[in-house]
């Protein structure tokens, strides 16, 4: 009986090692998680301290959105909520989402705190082309496509709007507000 020689399994351990090693190369790098990159840093808040009570606060918080063109559907003396459309190009469609929660602060309730966020989806224009078709008995079915109705908005995208400058604008704009009402007092 013969029995195979070392030197010959060798060429088949190295083509195999070299494939695995390849293969794991191309391995692309472990993604990092969402919920692992939230920092929850103590400088990037998506609130402010106001000066003024939890009324007043929400009010001047739904001045500031109307004053920018959203329309406000959720309005309670703690929490309001308003959306914004826009049409950056031809077929996408983008909505923002505001939401506002003010809360007491403080034992006398003359300070409130604003917390704020604000959701933007992004939709894309889905079209379904339809036709109709034609029977000719000298030449068989033939078809033609027209004008379809079907045509909708899918949402692509949804995200956070994230903590900085766009929510500083919104608060600066609030403070605006619960000064002249303090002023008008």
């Amino acid at each position: 009986m013969h029995r195979p020689h070392l030197s010959s399994f060798l060429p088949r351990w190295v083509a195999l090692a070299s494939l695995a090693l390849l293969s794991a190369c191309n391995t692309p790098p472990a993604k990092i998680k969402v919920y692992q990159s939230e920092g929850f840093e103590a400088a990037e808040t998506y609130s402010r301290l106001f000066d003024a009570p939890v009324e007043q606060t929400c009010e001047a918080a739904r001045r500031a959105l109307l004053s920018q063109g959203y329309v406000v559907s959720v309005i309670k003396p703690d929490a309001i909520n308003g959306t914004k459309s826009f049409q950056p190009e031809g077929d996408v469609h983008v909505q923002i989402e505001f939401h506002v929660v003010c809360a007491s602060d403080g034992a006398n309730g003359k300070i409130a705190t604003a917390y704020v966020s604000a959701l933007q989806d992004r939709y894309a224009l889905k079209k379904s082309p339809n036709s109709a078709s034609v029977g000719v008995s000298a030449i068989g079915s033939v078809s033609i496509p027209f004008m379809s109705s079907d045509d909708s908005l899918v949402k692509v995208a949804s995200e956070t709007i994230p903590a900085g400058p766009f929510y500083d604008r919104f608060f600066s704009l609030m403070h605006r507000y619960l000064r002249e009402q303090a002023a008008s007092e």
